[in-house]
């Protein structure tokens, strides 16, 4: 099965193989400070889906220093990607972003940055910011868009409407900026129907890149609950492969496919437990 990778499209814009640093902001979410609420997404960990991040205790220089060390010994080039991954991580005051960008770019092994956030936590003075850090170094800012039915968006509590989504990558796009859009595979009640319209829309919609993910059960979340009470299925290896296949076929040659599937923490993970053996699952999506 080919696919426009992400490891591809890196290799294409800097002539060699680039690591993901996952930096921890000390950041909350709408969904977590009351804003919102404050159970956050019924899928999301107590890490704020920022389980492989650093220590958020320390510095972003030396969170990239500890995330180089990690990777030491199978990286030859020397070049990474800052990505803000735990919680929402446009949801401060411009000015403290402001620093921590700037300290993550500044970092002369940092080739590019990437911001996981809402569509709902994007003011303009905030894309502006990310507009100015773009002129030093590229920019991606990842959506958690996780689906477009209601149904389901009210379910995993995500906060805010589809046209949410839709102004913030019109925003986005019209600033120049490139955008990636995070979807689940599983959600209890969905149909592989409505996965493959989730995908497409996202597909539609302008975005450059995109993540799928599978429906992780984690320990401790409200997901775990549900799913403890027999109110939904996780999906079987099977399923998730022919859904995987579908949704390759119908995303343009243009989108960058960043994510085929996912990590949870194995310590957290109630299922599907499958899921936990990564070079199985990946060498299987490769055959297909």
């Amino acid at each position: 099965m080919e696919y426009y990778s992400f490891n591809r499209y890196l290799r294409e814009r800097f002539d060699c193989k680039v690591y993901k640093i996952c930096i921890n902001g000390g950041f909350t979410c709408p969904n977590r400070d009351g804003t919102l609420g404050t159970r956050g997404c019924i899928f999301c960990s107590e890490g704020g889906s920022g389980d492989f991040a650093e220590d958020a205790r320390l510095s972003i220089t030396q969170q990239i220093e500890a995330g180089k060390k990690r990777v030491a010994k199978k990286v030859k080039s020397g070049k990474y990607i800052a990505y803000f991954q735990a919680f929402t991580n446009t949801y401060a005051p411009v000015e403290v972003l402001r620093q921590k960008f700037e300290e993550a770019v500044r970092h002369p092994d940092i080739v590019m940055l990437s911001i996981a956030t809402r569509p709902d936590c994007l003011p303009d003075e905030v894309i502006e910011l990310l507009c100015e850090i773009n002129e030093k170094k590229p920019v991606s800012v990842e959506l958690g868009l996780q689906t477009i039915h209601k149904k389901s968006a009210d379910y995993i509590r995500r906060g805010y409407e589809l046209s949410c989504f839709d102004d913030a990558v019109k925003r986005l796009k019209a600033a120049g900026l490139d955008i990636v859009c995070h979807i689940i595979l599983g959600l209890p009640g969905e149909s592989r129907s409505d996965m493959l319209e989730s995908v497409d829309y996202a597909c539609k919609s302008g975005i450059n890149g995109i993540k799928l993910q599978l429906l992780h059960i984690l320990r401790g979340t409200d997901l775990e609950k549900d799913y403890a009470a027999d109110r939904f299925e996780a999906l079987s290896f099977e399923e998730y492969l022919e859904i995987i296949k579908s949704c390759v076929e119908i995303i343009p040659d243009g989108v960058v496919i960043h994510r085929l599937t996912g990590d949870g923490a194995k310590k957290d993970l109630i299922a599907p437990l499958w899921s936990a053996d990564k070079k199985r699952v990946l060498n299987a999506i490769a055959r297909l």
